[in-house]
């Protein structure tokens, strides 16, 4: 009867072992595919930063333009002076 009992608790330990695992490898699928929702998600907001960057990038006034537009402000202003008086 040794043999039959060792028998019958090496398969209850062998079942217990199959089911952890399986417990585990369907935790860690779980965690794979929360990462892979995170992961698509910060991908679909870093295309939207981006957008919403060059959106931005392209309504600003250039630096030069402006520096041009004074100076040519200051030139009409200063002419203007020179002539009327």
């Amino acid at each position: 009867m040794s043999t039959h009992s060792g028998h019958s608790i090496t398969v209850d330990e062998l079942a217990e072992l199959r089911r952890r695992l399986e417990v585990g490898m369907a935790h860690v699928d779980g965690q794979l595919a929360l990462l892979a929702q995170r992961g698509e998600q910060t991908e679909r907001e870093l295309t939207d930063a981006v957008g919403r960057l060059t959106a931005l990038e392209h309504l600003r006034w250039p630096l030069p333009a402006l520096t041009v537009m004074a100076a040519l402000g200051a030139l009409s202003l200063a002419v203007w002076q020179a002539l009327g008086r």
